[in-house]
């Protein structure tokens, strides 16, 4: 077993650690983990870099790919399925750095979402209603605040007699249907060469008869590939992006198809982004260790020389608690969803208090 393996002993108990959902490994003498949401120094240390670098070494070989002082850093995935990002001296100062995500199992359907005050039943009935009418959804926010999770989740709403093609940098999205299609990009060998982005992958999976495409995570130009992929019929797609708000999230989108180079004018990415993408969701990590959805947003599309965008659904902080929880609400705005036109032509409906403008409580 991967875990029995004599390199990976150091750390195996932190690996088994169901509390634990990242371990952070600043050369040998700090290990940090994210335990309950919160991040601590453990009492583990390791007795050398040296024995670091044995670690690392075993966790990256079944990969085949490599890590040196001319390739310092590298991404791959456990057979656990949990995301590794190893980076070496000289660029890691302190020397081999590890950070690795864990693959979590405790969170798996949206009452467990709910149980974890990421979000309200009114939220989840309007998400999961809205995957499956076939909106296209961006879920952001910072590193960390849970929008993979989150997506994997509400991905069970996919009906399982649609072909799902995942585009990901480092496979992590365990999907339940049984028609799903995994894509990984690849990075340069040692000479530079037999690199695969995700944006090749973008459009080699509109070859491939998809009913959805999932992105793990827009990072580049690929934004301008999956906005036109939406653009020729492929409704229904759901994508991760870093962005610290839903107005943040925009002008990402907006400066990576941009980076593509082709000179476009900005109205016409404008017109690309609002029809395309129907929902923004954002999330965030709270000091108390809770991960919450803030808002629920629509883009309504093109007013003057800005995207129009409206919250649905928003997060309002109200303080702390004497256990030092934050307390807070969710506040329905009432906006009159401009895609419910989309739920009627494929018969799918929500609860009918789901407008109703008023808060509930996190």
């Amino acid at each position: 077993m991967f875990y029995d393996f004599p390199a990976i002993k150091p750390i195996r108990h932190l690996l088994l650690d169901p509390d634990i959902t990242e371990i952070m490994i600043n050369g040998h003498r700090q290990v940090f983990v994210e335990r309950k949401g919160k991040m601590v120094l453990d009492e583990f240390k390791f007795e050398s870099d040296d024995q670091v670098r044995m670690l690392i070494d075993r966790m990256v070989e079944p990969t085949g790919r490599s890590i040196t002082t001319a390739s310092p850093f590298v991404d791959f995935r456990l057979p656990d399925g949990s995301r590794v990002n190893v980076i070496v001296p000289p660029v890691a100062v302190g020397g081999p750095t590890v950070t690795i995500r864990k693959f979590t199992r405790t969170l798996t359907t949206v009452e467990d979402l709910m149980a974890r005050r990421t979000l309200s039943q009114k939220m989840a009935d309007l998400l999961c209603a809205s995957v499956r009418a076939r909106l296209n959804i961006i879920f952001s926010g910072a590193t960390g605040t849970g929008k993979t999770t989150t997506l994997g989740i509400l991905s069970n709403s996919i009906p399982e007699a649609e072909r799902i093609i995942t585009i990901e940098d480092t496979a992590e999205l365990d999907l339940q249907q049984t028609h799903v299609v995994s894509l990984e990009s690849r990075p340069p060998n040692s000479e530079g060469k037999g690199e695969i982005v995700l944006s090749q992958l973008v459009r080699n999976a509109l070859r491939m008869r998809p009913t959805r495409i999932i992105m793990g995570e827009i990072r580049g130009d690929e934004a301008l590939d999956m906005l036109q992929a939406i653009a020729t019929g492929h409704d229904g797609c759901l994508s991760v992006m870093h962005a610290s708000s839903p107005v943040d999230a925009v002008s990402r989108l907006e400066m990576m198809a941009l980076s593509r180079g082709l000179m476009l004018p900005l109205w016409a990415i404008h017109r690309q982004i609002s029809s395309a993408i129907d929902l923004i969701v954002q999330h965030e990590l709270f000091l108390d260790g809770v991960r919450r959805i803030t808002h629920i947003t629509q883009v309504c599309g093109v007013e003057g020389d800005q995207i129009e965008l409206r919250n649905i659904f928003e997060y309002s902080r109200q303080g702390q608690d004497v256990s030092g929880r934050q307390t807070g609400q969710w506040m329905c705005h009432g906006v009159e969803a401009d895609f419910l036109p989309k739920f009627d032509k494929l018969g799918m409906a929500v609860p009918a208090d789901v407008f109703n403008v008023g808060p509930e409580q996190a």
